[in-house]
């Protein structure tokens, strides 16, 4: 290796531990230029690529070190890495795996290889490898920040937020401890300690969409929606287009009766995730008050479609069949509301309105009854239909690693 060429790599790799990834890539690139052969500098510059977020051209760069030098176990830790942030679990734990092989003492391969097995739902190989992190590094806080999110995933609460409380003892500037712990919290319905700790972490890391993400929801759910629309709206800045983020921006939206930017959010939630159960539920309530009511019948559809057993779709579609006048059809969703979920009585009071409508008095009657045994109050003297409207699963509920891994 040249000096030129030395002094470049050396240059990325300060820059990379300062987190300047684009000086990092600048730098990388360089030494390859003047040697097109170094694995090292490809590696480098795959892990800048993905720290930057730019996965397939870290993997790209990772394939190349690799094939320059099969036995750099750095070059398939960061594929790995990469693998994972792209969803390929199966092929992240290869990756990890051989970098293990080639060094037996590579804590990061073994955190990594731990955090793909929990995504898979493997807690017990996840706790291993990341108890293995920590014999090999015990003054390492990721790695009790990664075995607090194992504990967390595996309802073990108590063990999590002591793993994340050590983390942040060891590095008290490490965000990704504050946002895992943060998550503990909310999961225990703590929600003013999760936001807390999510607030330290954006104070630590501005640029961190997960912390934005899980406090916007949990401002939703306190009913600060002003607060939530900017961190959600922060995400989006940040350039992290998922379907749960605009969801949940739509549902602060709707909740301060500003109806079309809920609407707008939740289309582009469908377009990003066509199988987004709750923003089709959600955007056919907001459609039914409206009265475009052939419109949310086409989303209640949808739920259904994509959720057989979800009563209150089966009754809000019934509704606004009924609004169309369309009664057999609403008899029919009534009827299979009732089937799915016995003690939905607004269900039997909509259904012993159509039961009167039609002369029926008897099993009016019976409807009327068992809708107000169950709490729902009928009034058959002026009989009317009426939404249930409120916002349902995946607009207000936080997805811990939902944005970062």
């Amino acid at each position: 290796m040249s000096s030129v060429e030395d002094e470049a790599t050396k240059q990325g790799n300060l820059l990379l531990d300062k987190g300047d990834f684009d000086g990092a890539i600048a730098s990388y690139t360089e030494a390859i230029r003047l040697n097109p052969h170094n694995a090292q500098s490809y590696s480098g510059r795959g892990q800048s690529y993905l720290r930057k977020g730019e996965l397939d051209k870290a993997i790209a760069d990772c394939n190349e070190a690799i094939q320059l030098d099969p036995t750099l176990a750095e070059a398939y830790c960061w594929r790995g890495s990469s693998q994972g942030r792209k969803g390929d679990f199966d092929q992240a734990i290869s990756d990890y795996t051989a970098a293990i092989r080639l060094n037996p003492q590579f804590a990061k391969a073994f955190r990594g290889r731990g955090g793909a097995y929990q995504e898979k739902g493997d807690f017990s190989k996840a706790l291993a490898d990341c108890n293995e992190a920590i014999r090999i590094e015990p003054n390492e806080g990721d790695a009790y920040a990664s075995r607090g999110s194992v504990y967390s995933k595996n309802g073990d609460l108590d063990k999590a937020i002591a793993d994340c409380t050590e983390a942040i003892r060891l590095e008290p500037h490490a965000a990704g401890a504050y946002c895992v712990r943060g998550n503990v919290f909310w999961q225990k319905d703590d929600i003013d300690r999760a936001i807390a700790d999510w607030t330290e972490a954006i104070r630590l890391a501005p640029k961190l969409p997960q912390g934005y993400y899980n406090r916007g929801n949990a401002y939703v759910r306190k009913g600060e929606f002003d607060k939530a629309i900017a961190d959600l709206s922060e995400v989006v800045q940040l350039g992290i287009r998922h379907a749960e983020v605009y969801g949940g921006r739509a549902c602060a939206y709707s909740k301060k009766g500003e109806l079309d930017k809920a609407i707008a959010d939740y289309n582009e939630a469908i377009l990003i995730n066509p199988t987004y159960v709750g923003a089709y539920y959600n955007r056919g309530c907001i459609y039914g008050d409206w009265g475009h009511h052939d419109k949310a019948v086409a989303d209640f559809t949808e739920v259904i479609l994509l959720d057989p057993k979800n009563a209150e779709a089966y009754y809000n579609r019934g509704v606004n069949y009924g609004k169309k006048a369309a009664f057999d059809n609403a008899m029919a969703d009534f009827s299979a509301a009732v089937r799915i979920n016995p003690t939905i009585g607004c269900a039997f009071y909509a259904r012993g309105c159509l039961h009167r409508q039609k002369g029926d008095r008897a099993k009016a009657d019976a409807d009327f009854a068992q809708a107000e045994k169950l709490g729902y109050k009928a009034k058959p003297e002026r009989p009317e239909l009426s939404q249930s409207n409120e916002p349902k699963a995946g607009d207000n509920r936080v997805n811990p690693g939902l944005l970062i891994n």
